[in-house]
């Protein structure tokens, strides 16, 4: 028999962990944000570093050739190789996420990210195994690339969906600040790498970054891990348990929502496409085609990075006030004149006038980028956003992303380095996403 005082020690157990649970549920989207965070910081660190070295060094290590054009476009290649197949990851996890979770997706994802990246550490060179390097260069790319295409919409969505009401623009854009730190990242181990003896950098010194993710998986995991899954979600799964089962969400996704899909991948250009254009694609033009000094720019890069990562949760807050699609128009149709400023100033060649130059368009995408996922994720219903999101996205990569650094070389080469020719290809990525965000009226297409 209790007694009221066993009684009374019960009922304040009992509150002191409704308080603890009300506590802990409180926390949630911080955590979902810091998680978001930390996770796309990383998988992107893991990202950039192949980028930085497929414009510096990987046409060297892994492509046999006495031509450095050749070189650095078959580097590119495969730096494209792992933008093409992301859209299959964004359907492969974009599936798991919207039938089993997005936590337990995004745990696969960060998994497999890090363990590719560390094994490229570990590969052999051509001149060490000859055609296998760049194979096996090419398939652990290739699981880069399925990785990053489900992260992406997963941490969009777990920050997002665990927002308070009317912030999901704002906490989605934790996901976006992953980009620019992991840039910040990936440029400090280059720029440390690229200070050895050039001997000991074509040695062992490359391989120090990718070794070094290891480090940084195990502190994805543990983050993580602590994060619940999104309320969102769970209500949605409650909702169907008694519910027959519902289709494949990608055939469903494309049944309902396929004008949806081709808009949000063309809003998605600028943040894509045209991050690309003024990093990968400006650390080989600088180097390459304006003679500048490689350390000069990895400096110049790492202050843009900076600015890029202050400059996206201020722009995310001040755009979600403002309104959420008028900023993302004006930013684009502002970038749209900045490479006819970047070019002159990065053609100064001191580190000041490239890092002004570089960071003017900078400016516009990372305020255009901060945005731009919670606003396309809200245009899908939650039984399919993973899906949707994650296709848009990643398919916007695949082509656009991809494509860039290559289309953008080329463009150099046959024009013999014209800078009005890069800048008119800049403002065309601009512009389609202005446009395409124009057309995306949440009015037009309701997420219920």
């Amino acid at each position: 028999m209790q007694t009221p005082s066993s009684a009374g020690e019960s009922a304040c157990t009992a509150s002191a962990a409704a308080s603890i649970s009300d506590t802990t549920v409180q926390k949630q989207p911080k955590r979902a944000a810091a998680a978001a965070f930390m996770g796309t910081a990383i998988e992107y660190y893991d990202f950039y570093i192949y980028a930085l070295a497929s414009a510096l060094i990987f046409g060297q290590l892994f492509f046999k050739t006495d031509n450095a054009f050749i070189g650095t476009m078959a580097s590119f290649a495969t730096f494209a190789i792992g933008l093409f197949i992301r859209p299959i990851g964004g359907i492969f996890f974009g599936h798991i996420g919207d039938k089993i979770g997005r936590k337990k997706s995004l745990m696969i994802t960060l998994f497999l990210m890090g363990i590719s990246t560390v094994c490229i550490g570990l590969l052999p060179t051509f001149e060490q195994a000859g055609i296998i390097a760049p194979i096996l260069l090419i398939v652990l790319r290739l699981v880069q690339g399925l990785a990053v295409g489900g992260e992406w919409g997963g941490a969009v969505l777990i920050a997002g969906e665990h927002a308070p009401t009317g912030r999901r623009a704002f906490f989605a854009s934790f996901a976006q600040l992953g980009s620019p730190a992991g840039l910040i990242l990936a440029t400090l181990a280059f720029k440390l790498i690229t200070s050895m003896p050039e001997e000991d950098f074509l040695s062992y010194g490359w391989r120090l970054p990718f070794l070094a993710s290891f480090a940084m998986l195990i502190v994805g995991f543990l983050i993580r891990h602590g994060v619940h899954e999104s309320p969102e979600f769970v209500e949605e799964q409650q909702k169907k348990q008694a519910q027959p089962a519902t289709q494949v969400p990608l055939m469903e996704l494309f049944k309902e929502s396929k004008a949806v899909i081709g808009l949000a991948l063309c809003a998605n250009v600028l943040g894509v496409a045209g991050f690309y254009f003024a990093t990968t694609f400006m650390v080989a033009y600088t180097t390459q085609f304006a003679g500048l000094d490689k350390a000069m720019i990895l400096d110049a890069m790492l202050i843009v990075a900076i600015l890029h990562f202050f400059n996206t949760p201020i722009a995310a807050y001040f755009g979600e006030k403002l309104g959420t699609r008028k900023f993302l128009i004006i930013t684009s149709a502002i970038c749209a004149i900045t490479p006819f400023l970047m070019f002159p100033l990065v053609l100064k060649g001191s580190l000041g006038w490239v890092a002004l130059g570089l960071w003017l368009p900078m400016w516009c995408m990372s305020s255009f980028y901060s945005l731009v996922a919670g606003f396309t994720s809200s245009l899908f219903p939650v039984h399919l956003r993973y899906s949707g999101i994650s296709v848009a996205y990643q398919m916007c990569s695949a082509v656009a992303g991809g494509l860039t650094p290559l289309i953008a070389t080329s463009i150099a080469q046959q024009s013999g380095g014209s800078t009005l020719a890069l800048s008119l290809f800049f403002t065309l990525l601009c512009v389609i996403s202005c446009v395409a965000v124009l057309r995306l009226n949440p009015k037009k297409y309701p997420t219920h």
